[in-house]
């Protein structure tokens, strides 16, 4: 909640909040000229019944804004750093995609992509796993196949996770360029064409007896190395 009313790209129409909420919702709607008199303060039942879940604030917004690819492909131009997207193919779970989300804005990603359709997009239960931070992000919403070729003609090299043992390991890797990152489905992994157009395939080192990391936790992990290996730009002090 406080993230979208702080990144300010949708249209508020109204906060609801218990007391106990209230308070940093209404510093959040006071630095925001546009929301005045947007807050009201309601019952947790009152509450509930509107917005459908036990949170303790909830607001009536317009739809995520989604991007094109070509407005994060812009914006990488002006960065002044190498772009890092992240390609997620038919992800499932809410959770997985928050996770991520949250994760891709810790570690500056540029942009993200999801397919048009068929996958999790950002809902509110997605904003909410990701601790809001979706509100902050570029998000497309595009065919991906497409969207690897499109990156490939914009100098961008291309790489899926897979585990199988022929993919090469992430530790190898020169990861100082620009990037894209794909990451599969939670059970499937990426789909045949999409897997095909990738310019490598990378596997994470594991030791374990299992076969595979969850889809979150292996994107998160990937994505935090690419940021090590870059020397953590923009990290403060």
């Amino acid at each position: 909640m406080l993230e979208c009313l702080a990144a300010g790209r949708r249209r508020v129409y109204r906060v609801l909040a218990v007391e106990s909420a209230a308070g940093a919702l209404r510093e959040a709607v006071r630095r925001n000229g546009r929301l005045a008199g947007a807050l009201e303060v309601v019952g947790r039942e009152d509450l509930q019944r509107v917005a459908g879940c036990t949170q303790t604030a909830a607001a009536e917004v317009d739809p995520y804004p989604y991007v094109d690819l070509g407005e994060i492909l812009a914006a990488g131009e002006n960065s002044g750093e190498p772009p890092l997207i992240l390609l997620l193919d038919m992800l499932q779970d809410p959770q997985n995609l928050g996770t991520l989300l949250r994760t891709a804005e810790a570690v500056g990603v540029l942009g993200v992509v999801l397919p048009y359709r068929g996958a999790v997009g950002v809902t509110p239960a997605v904003v909410r796993a990701s601790a809001g931070a979706s509100e902050h992000l570029r998000i497309a919403l595009a065919n991906l196949a497409q969207s690897v070729a499109a990156l490939q003609q914009a100098g961008v090299w291309v790489a899926g996770l897979a585990g199988e043992p022929q993919a090469v390991p992430l530790e190898e890797q020169d990861l100082r360029g620009p990037l894209a990152l794909v990451v599969g489905n939670e059970g499937e992994g990426m789909r045949r064409l999409v897997r095909e157009s990738c310019d490598v395939l990378w596997r994470i080192p594991q030791r374990g007896r299992m076969e595979s990391l969850n889809a979150s936790v292996a994107g998160s992990l990937a994505l935090y190395r690419i940021w090590e290996a870059r020397g953590f730009p923009g990290r403060p002090g």
